[in-house]
């Protein structure tokens, strides 16, 4: 194989891959491969099942606890669930979906092993790491790929609806990078080629922006709650989408608020209120919901208000006196 180049077919923001005579060499499905997947968590079981619907073979899977077996019996009915030891050896394919912190041990120990063959593909889906855990694999003459979806999974069957369309970041030796490409194609996601000098910062990026948002979004549902309102997920669907529909289309710009306005005086207002807590009595409330104090909040609240204030100085938004009386609130 030649130089690789890096192209786009149509319309879609697909990448397809191409050799030094511009010839396709990406994009179309990748041959079938016997594919064995180690963890059963809330991805492992997903992309199992994805792989299969790709039209490969799943040869079997490797689950420990008693959730994990039941994942498999729900999402994977009648596979063979094995030990990574006694799954390696039988695959073309080795995708590893455990812990961040259990992939380096596991192929290491898989390694000393001599669970590895020339000629395998071995694969994680951390965001966070790159080829380095994979090193003992490749020492053995594997290929190792790193593919990470950018997506949440709940380790149930509506996660298969998710992944096509999902953008995943992936990694391999420069040389077959094509093959990292076409598995995420067959996936019926999108590739993008990441380094594994980025991949640290790119995960942080991801787990900030969607992570930390759920707990802010449910700070917002429980304080709405200890306010009276019955539905409060209902009642803020619309204005919570919206919101995020704005951050995605502008960027900073579609920050609005009492924080964007310089309002000190409303900012002090919320933060009492979060700092008073609920104003309904216990028997006011629901008796089947726990009652909330709300005592994480305001905390949350300080923290993202500061950075909010910060961000419009830079910008210019806020004047030196409207940031001044913002930050005595905040800090």
């Amino acid at each position: 194989m030649g130089r690789i180049w890096f192209g786009q077919r149509g319309p879609a923001p697909c990448p397809v891959v191409y050799d030094s005579d511009m010839s396709e060499i990406g994009g179309s499905p990748s041959p079938a491969l016997r594919v064995g997947v180690i963890g059963m968590g809330a991805v492992g079981p997903i992309l199992a099942a994805a792989f299969t619907q790709a039209g490969h073979t799943l040869v079997g899977v490797s689950a420990r606890s008693q959730n994990s077996q039941e994942r498999v019996d729900a999402i994977l009915p009648g596979v063979a669930v094995v030990s990574p030891a006694q799954l390696v050896p039988e695959c073309d394919l080795v995708v590893f979906t455990v812990r961040d912190q259990e992939i380096a041990p596991l192929v290491t120990e898989l390694a000393q092993a001599q669970a590895f063959r020339a000629g395998q593909l071995v694969a994680h889906v951390s965001g966070a790491h790159g080829l380095d855990v994979l090193q003992p694999a490749a020492a053995a003459g594997t290929i190792p790929l790193a593919l990470h979806p950018a997506q949440t999974f709940s380790g149930t069957s509506l996660d298969l609806q998710r992944l096509p369309g999902t953008h995943w970041a992936v990694n391999a030796p420069r040389a077959l990078l094509a093959v990292a490409q076409a598995l995420v194609l067959d996936l019926g996601g999108i590739p993008h080629v990441l380094p594994d000098s980025a991949r640290p910062l790119y995960h942080a990026a991801l787990a900030h922006g969607a992570n930390h948002l759920v707990i802010v979004v449910s700070q917002a549902l429980r304080a709405l709650r200890m306010a009276g309102l019955d539905d409060p997920a209902a009642y803020t669907e619309p204005l919570f989408k919206a919101a995020f529909d704005r951050v995605l289309q502008e960027g900073e710009a579609g920050l609005s608020g009492p924080v964007v306005r310089g309002d000190s005086q409303t900012v002090a207002l919320h933060l009492k209120a979060l700092q008073d807590g609920p104003v309904l009595d216990k028997d006011d409330l629901d008796p089947a919901l726990p009652f909330d104090d709300l005592a994480d909040v305001p905390d949350s609240y300080r923290a993202l208000a500061r950075a909010a204030a910060q961000r419009l100085r830079q910008r210019g938004s806020l004047s030196p006196t409207q940031y001044d009386q913002l930050r005595k609130i905040l800090d």
